[in-house]
């Protein structure tokens, strides 16, 4: 196999697309706009301190598993289960609760709140599990080349899931649950879309059976970038070029094919197949210039939102603080159902923080602490100016040191901040849209931007704004699905 082909960017969905490329005999070249490959997967590593930029955890590690086996490689890296899951923090409340995946464990916590909480959560999980079995292969780890397809796939899911299509996921745990605060810890994870709990759909409470039965959640040793690192080395291993600071602006075509892309300074680059890891969606419209996904249409689309992260160095060790911790306000119903859309809410905001130094000591200095944190906010469609990022990021800091009982702002000697602004320049993030487009019935499966291109039949994309959505494992899944469509255009 001698065919080249190009891949636009070093996400996890083309990192793993040009492993399973490559295994399969095809000559790989990435260009990748920074002057590092990862995408949102990154790393910031600065005086002493190493942050993982974006993802800081992830589930169903047999999807990595998968691909280290179609490419006939060991895993290149070591991940470990988090136990517990992670914490939450209640404003008002002394003690955290810990998301452990023993039932047991954690109904001992819940149970003065929601009397008889352990067999209420083993239904509910039991229900998560029957929609994760009954749909994830029929419906989410498919090609389609139809809505027509598409619908007949939906059609195979048991029936008795269709209740499901019509409620949210706030009301689907409010069926199980009565407590507030069992309510907002089980919809938490709807978050991790990139919504909301009352506009993401109650399918997916299918992720809380991954979350707390199936694979849990993982964290990888030496932090989350090891993971780009180590497919790296592999692929330079593997003969694979890599051209980094080289942005894709244009495109010459020849005969319902794509010739060759071209980027900032003027250069073309030739290739027999092209994969798109850009947003789906943005570089249809910004590069190929199609009407369907002009700035008017794209606008109308449903995107996720934004985030503030905010990566702090402090010169102190925080035994207090756990590997992984949300911190949640005490008007969460109101707060979900305006982060997205109202700036005013970041007066108060809800916060992820990720203290990566506390299992790796090598990614803060000796004595210090290397802290992430992640405020969901407005996208830029919403919230146009963040002039008041550094105040935002003062309130977060300084209502963490409240709940922790240490005022870090007297510690601080390193602080970066990334607003909605930040992750669209670097990362082409539509409106600065954290997960790209947003996982409504309306934009899953076949009514996602498609894998493979509407005009160019030697160009095809993988990554979150297209088939099957958002998240590490899922980035593994489309790079598959995506050279599915690739042998499949070779065979014909």
């Amino acid at each position: 196999m001698n065919k080249k082909v190009l891949i636009v960017g070093t996400g996890m969905g083309g990192l793993a697309t040009g492993m399973r490329l490559t295994a399969k005999g095809y000559k790989v070249v990435f260009v990748e706009k920074n002057n590092k490959p990862g995408g949102r997967l990154n790393q910031i590593k600065e005086e002493g301190f190493t942050f993982d930029t974006g993802p800081s955890f992830f589930s169903m590690p047999y999807e990595f598993e998968e691909l280290m086996a179609d490419c006939g490689i060991e895993m290149p890296f070591e991940f470990i289960e988090l136990d517990p899951l992670y914490t939450v923090h209640f404003k008002n409340k002394n003690k955290p609760f810990y998301l452990f995946k023993d039932i047991k464990k954690l109904s001992e916590q819940f149970e003065k709140y929601e009397p008889g909480f352990e067999k209420k959560f083993e239904a509910y999980l039991k229900k998560c599990e029957q929609l994760y079995k009954d749909t994830v292969d029929i419906v989410i780890k498919q090609n389609f080349d139809s809505i027509f397809e598409f619908i007949l796939a939906l059609m195979k899911v048991n029936p008795v899931h269709l209740p499901v299509l019509i409620k949210s996921f706030w009301e689907q745990t409010n069926f199980f649950f009565d407590s507030k605060e069992v309510r907002q810890i089980v919809s938490l994870i709807a978050f991790f879309l990139g919504r909301t709990p009352f506009d993401t759909n109650a399918v997916y409470t299918l992720l809380s059976y991954i979350e707390f039965k199936h694979t849990g959640y993982y964290n990888v040793k030496g932090g989350m970038y090891t993971i780009v690192k180590s497919l790296i080395k592999h692929l330079e291993k593997m003969g694979v070029e890599f051209y980094y600071e080289t942005e894709i602006v244009d495109y010459r075509e020849k005969s319902n094919m794509l010739s060759s892309l071209i980027d900032s300074t003027g250069k073309e680059w030739k290739a027999d197949i092209y994969v798109i890891n850009s947003d789906a969606a943005f570089f249809r419209g910004a590069v190929f210039k199609r009407k369907k996904f002009t700035e008017k249409k794209l606008n109308k689309m449903n995107w996720t939102m934004g985030y503030l992260t905010a990566y702090i160095g402090v010169n102190c060790k925080l035994p207090q603080v756990e590997h992984h911790n949300y911190f949640l306000g005490d008007n969460y119903e109101e707060y979900s159902r305006d982060v997205m859309r109202n700036p005013g809410v970041l007066e108060k905001p809800y916060y992820y923080v990720n203290l990566l130094s506390k299992y790796n000591n090598e990614c803060a200095p000796e004595g210090c602490e290397a802290l992430f944190f992640v405020c969901p906010v407005p996208n830029l469609i919403y919230k146009k100016d963040w002039s008041d990022k550094e105040a935002i990021t003062d309130s977060i800091i300084y209502d963490f040191s409240e709940r922790i009982g240490h005022d870090i702002s007297k510690n601080i000697i390193y602080r970066k901040v990334f607003t909605p602004e930040d992750w669209q320049e670097k990362f082409n993030l539509y409106k600065g849209s954290g997960l790209g487009l947003a996982h409504d019935i309306g934009q899953v499966g076949a009514f996602r931007p498609k894998n493979y291109d509407e005009k160019f039949k030697n160009t095809f994309y993988v990554g979150a704004s297209t088939v099957p959505g958002a998240g590490l494992p899922m980035a593994v899944i489309s790079s598959r699905l995506t050279v599915e469509r690739i042998l499949r255009l070779e065979s014909v």
